[in-house]
């Protein structure tokens, strides 16, 4: 590939969905801590090397986490992560944490509804690496 040509892989996404248990409540008012969405982040960077490079990939590192809203128990996230660099090696990603359910303060317990418009609750730019793909014998 020559360097004019985009890489197929950029721009590349996963996203997953998962409801946050209250047994993962951390702190009042079923508050979670971050590290539970930074592994969920770090699941969803997995999905995506194994659809990109056919490896589960590690994570090298995040240059820049903000949490920006609350995660409480109760809420549905949709978490996804999106090639952003490719490099030999290395895949840089923008991951996202989106709040799009949550339960209804005051109601019934299991109360909850669908948000208007999804809450950002986390963003990152993390750097996963890969094994280097095979040399080509050439003629």
């Amino acid at each position: 590939m020559n360097e004019h040509e985009a890489d197929p892989r950029m721009g590349f996404s996963v996203t997953h969905r998962r409801y946050v248990p209250y047994s993962h409540a951390h702190y009042a008012g079923h508050l979670v801590d971050g590290a539970y969405v930074l592994g969920l982040f770090g699941d969803v960077a997995t999905e995506l090397c194994i659809r990109t490079d056919g490896d589960e990939g590690l994570f090298a590192s995040y240059s820049d986490v903000q949490f920006r809203a609350p995660v409480r128990a109760g809420d549905v996230l949709a978490v996804s992560a999106t090639v952003v660099g490719v490099g030999r090696r290395s895949r840089e990603l923008a991951l996202e944490a989106r709040v799009t359910c949550r339960g209804v303060p005051g109601e019934l317990e299991s109360s909850a509804q669908v948000l208007a418009e999804p809450v950002v609750a986390v963003t990152a730019t993390g750097t996963v690496v890969v094994p280097a793909a095979p040399e080509v014998p050439r003629d």
